[in-house]
């Protein structure tokens, strides 16, 4: 099939890499001529057959809000828009409608794989209507693994980028309890090779997974990660994950908690747990930890 295919980062790159390796003709347009097919949005759309399909692979909110505005006034009646971002399933339902005034279809795509995904294949969850997803299945069947990692999601938009956002809260909670584990191997003097106990667990135990692999894999790299800050960005999907949990009345404990861990890392000095260590301190003389005044020495445990 002909695609447009607009973003061509690190994804989108090597999405253009894997669907042309299929067969496929991909007109690639990003802000970086060096990595464009077409020096504009209008060019790309232009050599693009009918029916038109667009795929954007830029970042949420305001970027994929105004590509998928200028996409309305490119493209005309039965052409589509995928949106493989990781845009808010919100997002979506707006962007449907307002496309849907024009006689445009939308699919939104939630899209895992990340940089291993050119060679792997890329999980795929969509949402959309049935006669939208068939006019992009080729690239979907291209992009996804030899097995498995396809969805349709479901018929209403926004189905794809829930699911997604939910495979990413999940992902969240994993990768804080290996984490956790990691901490305290590291922190007993009892374990010798804690490299070396993760990766056995990547055989034949319950925990195995890819993360582990990756963890492992870095570890490796840097046994006691020292070249590494311990700060953690979220990326927004934990955070929506967690808002619809509590719209939904739906308990979300170890989700929320590995969220709010992700916070905790951008304090280099707590102010909560300064409190708290105040009022430890007020009421039951426990000890608090102090910076040395000039001259003297910090108070410690006591």
């Amino acid at each position: 099939m002909d695609i447009g295919l607009v973003g061509l980062g690190k994804m989108g790159g090597n999405m253009r890499t894997r669907l042309r390796d299929a067969g496929h003709t991909v007109i690639g347009y990003d802000r970086n001529p060096d990595l464009a097919d077409a020096d504009s949005l209008a060019a790309m759309v232009e050599q693009l057959p009918s029916p038109k399909v667009v795929w954007v692979m830029v970042p949420a909110g305001d970027p994929t809000r105004g590509t998928i505005e200028e996409l309305g006034e490119l493209l005309g009646e039965g052409d589509l828009v995928v949106d493989g971002g990781n845009s808010k399933w919100t997002d979506d339902q707006l962007n449907a409608e307002m496309l849907a005034k024009k006689g445009i279809g939308f699919v939104d795509c939630g899209v895992s794989g990340g940089v291993w995904g050119l060679q792997n294949g890329y999980a795929l969850m969509c949402g959309g209507s049935d006669e939208d997803v068939a006019k992009v299945q080729p690239a979907l069947d291209a992009l996804k693994p030899e097995e498995g990692g396809f969805v349709h999601a479901g018929k209403k938009p926004g189905a794809g980028h829930f699911a997604k956002m939910v495979h990413n809260g999940i992902e969240y909670a994993m990768m804080q309890s290996y984490a956790e584990g990691w901490e305290l191997l590291e922190k007993v003097d009892l374990v010798d090779n804690v490299t070396e106990v993760f990766d056995s667990w990547r055989s034949g135990t319950v925990i195995r997974s890819w993360l582990l692999d990756l963890l492992v894999a870095a570890v490796e790299e840097d046994e006691h990660l020292d070249k590494i800050a311990g700060y953690a960005e979220d990326s927004g999907e934990g955070r929506w994950t967690v808002e619809a949990a509590i719209e939904n009345a739906v308990p979300m404990n170890v989700i929320a908690a590995s969220l709010f861990a992700r916070f905790t890392s951008r304090q280099d000095d707590s102010p909560a747990m300064k409190a708290i260590a105040a009022m430890r301190n007020q009421f039951g003389g426990h000890a608090v930890h102090t910076e040395p005044p000039a001259g003297g020495d910090a108070a410690g445990p006591a």
